[in-house]
């Protein structure tokens, strides 16, 4: 089974979808579809896709109307992920109503890397460590989208709470920090439920499709987190086979949708 977990979907229709007044970016029209499941389907059959996380994406804030449209749609094949910010004093609650409205969502992700407006300063922040722990009370996954120089911050927020299943997102962002800090990531493989996703190759490589130039660093984090916890992100599950090919077929499929497939539709 090949399962993307980091599908964002941008909708053309900025009036029924708006973008949220505290977004840190938004996406160009090119990156807006009218209709932006059915092109998303297209892409799966194209590429095999059997299932996806669509990942609710920062220009919408807190407002998680398109996710939910679109998983309405098609529930059997898709799980979703939340956002709520850390300074809004109402954010677990927001937090426990949504995954008590909504069975099928599935993790609840951060922003925060160097060169980036963030919307916290710590992993330490009251208000992040409070949406931390709601998550890890309601069994969803901490989503990481970080840079390496908040390693020792999620090692230490993993030190209090070592339960939590966590999801670091694009290869942490590597071009964003350096190599002293992108050690306190590889250090984080010590706990046995942080997972890496083989994904975000376009943000620090140009050679499309496959960006093979970034081989020798995707192999190094991959022989650190292992067959087991490593969860493909991305444009082509074909990624996995090229930047893999020293692993066996089964632990490759691991890597294309079977871990996703153990953590998320486990009751399958």
């Amino acid at each position: 089974m090949v399962i993307e977990w980091n599908v964002h979907m941008f909708s053309a229709d900025t009036e029924r979808y708006p973008f949220h007044p505290q977004a840190r970016y938004v996406p160009s029209p090119a990156m807006r579809e009218a209709d932006p499941l059915a092109a998303y389907l297209v892409h799966m059959k194209e590429h095999g896709i059997d299932r996806a996380v669509l990942v609710h994406p920062e220009p919408y804030g807190d407002d998680h109307r398109l996710v939910l449209d679109c998983l309405k749609r098609d529930p059997s094949r898709f799980k979703i992920t939340s956002l709520f910010y850390p300074d809004d004093p109402d954010a677990t609650t927001k937090l426990r109503d949504f995954a008590a409205q909504e069975p099928d969502l599935v993790g609840t992700r951060f922003h925060g890397y160097r060169g980036k407006n963030r919307y916290f300063e710590s992993f330490a922040d009251a208000g992040v460590r409070r949406i931390w722990e709601t998550a890890v009370d309601l069994g969803l996954i901490v989503e990481l989208h970080v840079g390496p120089s908040f390693g020792r911050e999620v090692r230490d927020a993993l030190n209090a709470m070592p339960e939590t299943v966590v999801l670091i997102d694009h290869l942490c962002e590597p071009h964003t920090g350096n190599a002293v800090e992108f050690a306190d990531i590889l250090d984080l493989t010590r706990f046995e439920n942080v997972y890496m996703k083989l994904s975000g190759l376009a943000h620090f490589t140009k050679d499309a499709p496959y960006y093979e130039s970034a081989k020798p660093f995707t192999r190094l984090v991959a022989e650190a987190f292992g067959p087991d916890r490593l969860v493909w992100g991305d444009g082509s599950p074909k990624i996995v086979d090229v930047h893999l090919p020293h692993w066996s077929e089964s632990d490759r499929a691991k890597v294309k949708g079977g871990n996703l497939a153990r953590l998320l539709w486990s009751d399958d």
